[in-house]
């Protein structure tokens, strides 16, 4: 019993050490999106010297809708220690 609960922690070690290394990783693919999001909006707006009507195939999506799953991730890591 013990072996298995030794071979289960160990697991269980990797398995958030990963977790941590992919959460880190996915901030930082984050936070480059968002700079080149920001980069193309600032660049578009500069580029529209004559305003024309926005039509929905122009208008840029936010991508921070889909982006709120990695500050819950952190939260339920540190309860978990």
């Amino acid at each position: 019993m013990d072996k298995l609960n030794s071979k289960l922690y160990l697991e269980n070690c990797y398995i958030m050490k990963e977790n941590e290394r992919l959460r880190k990783k996915a901030e930082l693919l984050n936070k480059e999106n968002q700079a080149l999001l920001n980069e193309l909006k600032r660049k578009l707006a500069h580029g529209n010297k004559n305003p024309r009507p926005n039509h929905s195939s122009d208008s840029i999506p936010d991508l921070n809708l889909c982006s709120g799953s990695s500050s819950s991730a952190g939260a339920s890591k540190s309860n978990n220690n």
